[in-house]
């Protein structure tokens, strides 16, 4: 009988996979430079919603769940991958069964609609076009939300798919220590480094000579572009196909090559992530990250970390200097402190390490207000304001660098924002225990990423799904998730800036 449930669990993997395989590569066409014509995306969300009912009744059949207690009943005779696949089909079957596969179809299709219309509503800077989308994806989703578990925060519930174990309690203590800790450091150190010139960064630099230095830059950290590619996209995301079909998107603008640069690093983390999964999940359904905040430690080690790291930049910079002559003269210092400046902005892609997070804290805030029904859609603009001019002090100009700046609602990714924040402190806590095992200055001075990415690969990428994030990072650090951490790092890092500033100024 073991034999036989496991065969049918292979037989599901495989089923599944292919699925995903396919809606991967539509999604994909769907936000790259390849894009179908507008008029195709209804039958695109006619084929996504096929695709998606099909994965959905998958799930819910009398020989998957028949497979799935016999299995769960018997772990005791299935290896750690095997008992691990059966812990997230139970987790799926629970979701899947308490939501009618009619309206979880449904819902995947409105979310290729809401994504073609949020592209052009950000092109017009029109909020009014993604409105009538943007309460209709809520809708949906509350629904969701009583239909899983009504008696928990509905937040709760929107954050369990992304980072399994996350709650709105522990999340609103995360974010208390960092608001006390980083707002009023923030706003001191903004004004200490004020004078930083970064007035080359904004040099006008040939798109061309900035995509021939992402495909350099993404080789020289690491990812395999044998196994991976690199396109364009209004709004960067990475997307792990397989561990041989990882794809990255970054953006390029005529008169800010900088920031093409650190998208590339940052989506190139994940890429790397996805790349170096063990060869022994393949064909499982544990394949990808831990969680959305373990990757997002990824992807945020090798842009700030990483990129935003003084050796780092100085090995780099005579390939960065001979690719980009128009930045021959200034120095590795200069050009350091110029990507590190901080300044209150309004984009969030765009924003310095030290004030990141306050863009992550506004989107958590607006989205704890909109499922605790505080909140009605057509007053998310002057609340995002609002917000804007409390945390940075800015004024927002439009709807396009305000409340439709980010994709990821028209994706249906509520929950999301705060992965960026926990991934932010996980790096610190990863990193902190790396520098025990190796020389990282060194390395990262003399651009040998080799050993670095062993490391990481052995703590955590090679896992894929294997551990819930709480039990990954104790694994790696002794300890659950630590702000402090992530907060002496700025504190301590933004000091040294000052001084080197101070000591340029004198």
């Amino acid at each position: 009988m073991l034999l036989k449930y496991l065969k049918q669990l292979n037989a599901y993997n495989e089923k599944v996979i292919n699925y995903n395989y396919c809606l991967n590569n539509i999604y994909w066409d769907m936000e790259t430079e390849t894009a179908f014509p507008p008029k195709a995306v209804e039958k695109t969300s006619q084929v996504i919603e096929f695709l998606s009912k099909e994965i959905t009744n998958l799930l819910v059949s009398k020989d998957t769940i028949e497979m799935i207690d016999y299995l769960t009943e018997n772990n005791k005779s299935l290896t750690p991958i095997q008992k691990r696949q059966v812990i997230l089909l139970n987790r799926a079957y629970n979701r899947a069964s308490k939501i009618p596969v009619d309206l979880q179809t449904k819902y995947e299709g409105l979310k290729i609609k809401a994504q073609s219309v949020w592209v052009e509503a950000k092109e017009k800077n029109d909020y009014s076009l993604f409105a009538p989308y943007f309460k209709e994806l809520i809708f949906y989703n509350k629904k969701f939300i009583k239909l899983l578990e009504p008696k928990v925060h509905p937040y709760d519930i929107l954050l369990e798919q992304g980072e399994f174990g996350m709650t709105v309690e522990k999340l609103d203590k995360f974010f208390d220590v960092l608001k006390k800790e980083l707002i009023p450091f923030a706003k001191a150190t903004i004004e200490k480094l004020e004078s930083i010139n970064t007035d080359f960064l904004f040099k006008s630099i040939p798109l061309e000579r900035q995509k021939a230095f992402s495909n350099y830059l993404a080789r020289y950290i690491g990812f395999d572009l044998n196994k991976g590619l690199i396109k364009e996209s209004e709004h960067p995301f990475c997307m792990g196909i397989e561990p041989n079909n990882v794809r990255f998107t970054t953006h390029y603008y005529g008169n800010n090559f900088i920031s093409s640069i650190y998208s590339v690093l940052h989506e190139a983390g994940h890429g790397i992530y996805e790349q170096n999964q063990d060869s022994e999940l393949e064909g499982t359904m544990l394949q990808g990250g831990a969680s959305m905040g373990v990757h997002e430690s990824q992807s945020r080690t090798f842009e700030n970390l990483f990129g935003r790291n003084y050796y780092f930049l100085k090995g780099l910079y005579p390939n960065l200097q001979e690719i980009f002559p128009e930045i021959k003269e200034v120095s590795v210092e200069a050009f350091y402190k110029g990507v590190n400046k901080p300044e209150n902005s309004l984009i969030r892609i765009e924003a310095d390490e030290l004030t990141y997070s306050l863009h992550i804290m506004l989107r958590y805030e607006i989205e704890k207000m909109i499922f605790e029904d505080k909140i009605e859609v057509d007053e998310l603009p002057k609340i995002w304001n609002s917000k804007m001019k409390e945390y940075f002090g800015l004024d927002v100009p439009n709807d396009s660098k305000g409340i439709l700046q980010d994709v990821h609602w028209a994706g249906g990714m509520f929950g999301y924002f705060p992965s960026y924040s926990l991934g932010n402190a996980y790096a610190n806590q990863i990193i902190e225990e790396m520098k025990k095992e190796i020389k990282l200055d060194e390395f990262l001075e003399k651009g040998e990423f080799g050993p670095i990415n062993y490391w990481l690969r052995e703590k955590i990428h090679r896992k894929g799904m294997l551990l819930d994030p709480d039990d990954l990072i104790k694994s790696i650090c002794k300890e659950e998730l630590n702000p402090y951490l992530y907060i002496n790092y700025l504190k301590e890092k933004f000091r040294k800036i000052i001084e080197m500033n101070t000591d340029v100024s004198n």
